[in-house]
């Protein structure tokens, strides 16, 4: 799927399961399902299933994860705050490279490498030292950024990538979201140019095992097109902007990604 062969144990005839669900609840079949357990979990990286009893998982202890200078990520908050910037232009927008929901195009969906999109002046990569034992996470993920930028609005796109050995940037966990949108769908507010807000960026959730010699990875940026429509970063109403404007967008250290940490498949 996508840039990755994910072993010959991964794929799940989904038609299969959802007779078995139906003949159970529907047809009265006495097949065994109400024994099973109820969550079933592919982790990458592992290229194994596992039975869960719920999801998320319990016991999955949140770990935060911070961005530091130099372009790092620790596990340890770092104690200086600095920051990291770039231009967002929206009329050269970030490409989608990848993703788990866009498009169902072999071009553009799935477990893509994102060095391609990574060299760009746009987008901010923040990587670990490499794992000398395995981590493993499942269950919700969600950036908690602090940022700013020069305008009223501009967007906050944010991926999830396991870098292995050979540096082939694997996303496995994605989210975006425009900043007037920060407390909620129905509470549109534009930004006051140039403060720093918190924002919380949910990434949906994944599972995946980090493998040892693998790195962790978080790149941000402003746009992914075209699984998700520009931000002209003018504030002005959606689907009637008439104009674009270049964004000076700030990302500063001591932002945290929230992984799920679990027992090592």
């Amino acid at each position: 799927f996508g840039d990755i062969d994910f072993g010959p144990d991964a794929m799940r005839n989904a038609n299969e399961i959802e007779r078995r669900f139906f003949d159970f609840h529907v047809k009265g079949i006495a097949n065994g399902l109400d024994k099973e357990s109820p969550v079933e979990i592919f982790y990458m990286g592992a290229n194994k299933w596992r039975k869960e009893a719920d999801w998320p998982i319990p016991g999955a202890k949140e770990t935060l994860v911070y961005l530091t200078g130099g372009k790092g990520l620790s596990m340890t908050k770092p104690a200086a705050e600095g920051s990291d910037q770039y231009i967002a232009d929206p009329a050269n927008p970030v490409p989608t490279l990848g993703g788990n929901n866009c498009c169902g195009t072999p071009t553009l969906a799935g477990p893509k490498d994102q060095r391609p999109i990574e060299s760009r002046a746009d987008v901010l990569s923040y990587t670990s030292e490499a794992m000398t034992t395995p981590l493993a996470i499942a269950g919700p993920v969600a950036m908690k950024l602090r940022a700013s930028t020069d305008g009223p609005d501009t967007d906050w796109m944010v991926k999830l990538v396991d870098v292995a050995p050979d540096g082939f940037a694997m996303p496995i966990a994605e989210g975006i979201l425009r900043a007037r949108f920060r407390e909620g769908l129905d509470k549109p507010k534009l930004l006051e140019p140039n403060r720093v807000y918190e924002f919380t960026v949910d990434m949906v959730g994944t599972a995946n095992v980090f493998l040892p010699g693998h790195k962790i990875r978080v790149d941000i940026m402003s746009s992914n097109f075209p699984q998700f429509s520009v931000n002209p970063n003018t504030g002005e109403p959606l689907g009637s902007a008439t104009r674009t404007r270049k964004a000076l967008n700030k990302v500063f250290h001591g932002s945290a990604i929230v992984l799920p940490v679990v027992k090592v498949p």
